[in-house]
C-alpha cells in the first residue's frame, strides 16, 4: 500500500482489516482520535511503538514525555511538523509491511 492508497482509507468509518497496529494508531490519529491510538501503542513494546508513542506525546503537547519516548525509539525530538512526521511514520510502517509481507 502506498502513502496515497493510506491516505484514502481515512475517508473509511473504521480502519481496515489487515493494518498493522502502527497503522492502525495512524489511522486513530488521523481520525482526531488520540486516545485509541495512544492506547494501541501502548500494546507496543519495540523502539517503532516508542516511536509512535512519541509522536502522540509530542502532538498531545507533552514535550517531557515525547523526549522520553523519542529517546527509548532512539529518535532525536523532531523539528518538522506534526503533519510531516505523521507522513514519515506512515510512510515507514507502509514499507516495513510491504518488506515482510
Amino acid at each position: 500500500m502506498t502513502l496515497s492508497e493510506f491516505e484514502l482509507i481515512l475517508q473509511e468509518n473504521r480502519p481496515p482489516d489487515g493494518l498493522t497496529p502502527c497503522l492502525k494508531a495512524l489511522w486513530f490519529d488521523a481520525m482526531e482520535n488520540w486516545q485509541r491510538a495512544h492506547e494501541i501503542v501502548q500494546e507496543i513494546e519495540t523502539k517503532e511503538g516508542s516511536w509512535m508513542h512519541a509522536y502522540l506525546h509530542r502532538k498531545e503537547g507533552d514535550e517531557s514525555n515525547a523526549r522520553y519516548w523519542y529517546n527509548r525509539a532512539s529518535k532525536k525530538f523532531p523539528t518538522s511538523d506534526l503533519q510531516e512526521e505523521w507522513k514519515q511514520l506512515a510512510v515507514y510502517f507502509l514499507e516495513k509491511t510491504e518488506k515482510e509481507s
